[in-house]
């Protein structure tokens, strides 16, 4: 669940998400459905893919409905094929009605991330990789997006600005240089009596030297490099901290850079651009 790992609430998340929706009422279920009306729905999967989002659905359904009930035939991270049932859910058909677009938005675009992370992890399959996330995120909705890169069979990075310390190329130039930012960071923690690990951002092997020469820190990750560079740099580090490639890594390129044997890469599409997965909410007799 999310609330134990992102400075996320997801009941408030829910809350907020329906009355965005909602406003003063759903008038056309109001107008066209009796308040007695029972219903039954199933939802519908039209994709291949990677399903997520399964328990928050039945948070939603719980949140707008307690008498709802659910029934869930395929659990989140499971691999999904165009025409299973992930679940019924039953009752008051106004409820269903209130809940469906939530449910449908939340796990279409889960379930999208999770199958894109699944493949990511995929190609880098033999290695020691881990594919991580990045915080290229929607805004208010993180929480959600690195829980289904989680269940995707991939891992977090930081989740914010409060749980890391990051130094990119604007904190280093601003800082006047590699030394200074390191430095002025790990005195920062020692002052603020916090235990942070330190992650920089090098440009060029010759800024990677610099890292080394200076070293205090946990990670480094490399950003744009090619994977010859990529090699040189996880040979110069060797093994004495962390490595991650970063920029631009797609699925056609991955697996080559899994090869050079880093201990991450981070992609930030895999929640700043990806496709939904088609999935319905349909009644059902």
């Amino acid at each position: 669940m999310p609330e134990s790992l992102y400075n996320f609430s997801i009941h408030q998340f829910i809350s907020l998400a329906l009355a965005e929706d909602m406003g003063d009422g759903d008038h056309t279920s109001l107008a066209c459905i009796p308040s007695s009306a029972k219903g039954k729905a199933h939802l519908l999967v039209k994709e291949n893919g990677v399903i997520a989002g399964v328990e928050l659905a039945l948070l939603i359904f719980k949140q707008v409905d307690k008498s709802l009930k659910t029934t869930v035939f395929i659990k989140d991270g499971a691999l999904i094929k165009k025409g299973d049932i992930v679940l019924i859910v039953e009752g008051k058909a106004q409820s269903i009605l209130l809940a469906e677009r939530l449910v449908l938005n939340c796990m279409q675009r889960m379930s999208g991330i999770a199958t894109a992370t699944h493949k990511l992890v995929s190609l880098c399959k033999g290695t020691d990789t881990k594919v991580i996330d990045t915080r290229k995120t929607t805004p208010n909705i993180r929480g959600i997006e690195k829980w289904a890169v989680l269940l995707g069979g991939g891992a977090n990075h930081r989740i914010g600005l409060y749980d890391m310390i990051m130094i990119k190329d604007n904190h280093v130039d601003y800082a006047g240089g590699i030394k200074q930012a390191i430095e002025a960071a790990s005195e920062y923690l020692k002052i603020k009596k916090k235990k942070l690990k330190i992650e920089i951002e090098a440009r060029n092997l010759n800024e990677v030297i610099q890292i080394l020469a200076v070293g205090n820190v946990h990670r480094i990750m490399l950003d744009n490099f090619s994977t010859e560079d990529t090699k040189k740099a996880v040979k110069l580090i060797n093994g004495k901290y962390q490595t991650e490639a970063s920029g631009g890594i797609t699925e056609k390129t991955i697996a080559s850079y899994a090869k050079c044997g880093v201990d991450f890469i981070s992609v930030g599409a895999l929640t700043h651009s990806i496709k939904s997965l088609d999935l319905s909410l349909k009644a059902i007799d």
